[in-house]
């Protein structure tokens, strides 16, 4: 999620696959009961859960307890790595779902930029705020120098941080324009931009089961994923960016998470 004001998105929860086949109720019973099981785990890690083994192993042990499988690049989503002496990643991904932020940190856990709600959402905010996220109010533009201010001097110490400049979620790749406001923290502090591509597939084809969007409640989300059948998140890392441009980094940024994207099959 980024800063920038509010997004009325053209996507409606009328995006979402509807004719995909689901799982039969009793498979769905057992990823129900693997999710509490793995919700249960983080719940008694307590604040180890914040160390990103920890972190990185429950993100994954939620896809598994779904049924989501995750497919990911030869690339880190970080560019220098954990090196304090080096700007950290401004990260850069499309927002289809709520999974979104779950498969990135199941790549490699790092500090998320997400609006609000979603801290108070169950199991992905818990899993948010262990990850030390940044939450910032949607519609606050007076808040959006600060945001930038304090994005950039976390990058400058070498944190890296994920954030979703579309502004909200949409039912395909390509969706709206990427934001620049978060771009100028890159250049401020002299850090990288790694784009990030995020794609659903079911069967081998591009699905939006996993979208998130409009007034759909977390939890009918949850249960559309929960029910699906051979879900499969691609996560692919493109190559840096660097420059102080800001409309320059958040034009090829864009470019290169949309690129050779077909519309999604719904």
């Amino acid at each position: 999620m980024s800063p920038g004001g509010a997004t009325a998105a053209l996507c409606t929860p009328a995006c979402v696959t509807r004719s995909a086949p689901r799982v039969p109720s009793a498979e769905l019973a057992r990823r129900y009961a693997m999710l509490a099981y793995e919700i249960g785990l983080g719940v008694a890690q307590g604040d180890r859960l914040a160390e990103p083994r920890a972190l990185q192993a429950r993100a994954r042990g939620i896809l598994g307890a779904l049924g989501v499988r995750l497919e990911e690049g030869p690339r880190r989503l970080t560019v220098n790595g954990s090196r304090p002496t080096r700007p950290g990643t401004l990260i850069v991904a499309n927002h289809i779902s709520w999974l979104d932020v779950v498969s990135l940190l199941a790549v490699e856990p790092v500090t998320v930029l997400a609006k609000r709600e979603v801290g108070q959402w169950p199991v992905i905010g818990t899993l948010a705020r262990r990850a030390g996220s940044q939450f910032i109010d949607r519609d606050g533009l007076r808040q959006l120098p600060y945001v930038v201010s304090e994005l950039a001097s976390t990058l400058r110490s070498g944190r890296s941080v994920i954030v979703f400049p579309q502004a909200t979620t949409w039912c395909s790749v390509p969706g709206g324009r990427f934001r620049r406001a978060t771009f100028q923290a890159a250049a401020d502090a002299g850090a990288p931009v790694r784009p990030v591509t995020i794609r659903y597939y079911q069967h081998g084809t591009r699905s939006t089961t996993a979208a998130f969007l409009g007034d759909e409640t977390f939890g009918a989300s949850l249960h559309r994923v929960a029910r699906a059948r051979e879900l499969t998140v691609r996560v692919t890392a493109h190559t840096p960016l660097h420059g102080s441009d800001r409309r320059e980094l958040a034009a090829q940024a864009q470019a290169a998470v949309a690129a050779h994207e077909m519309p999604a099959h719904v």
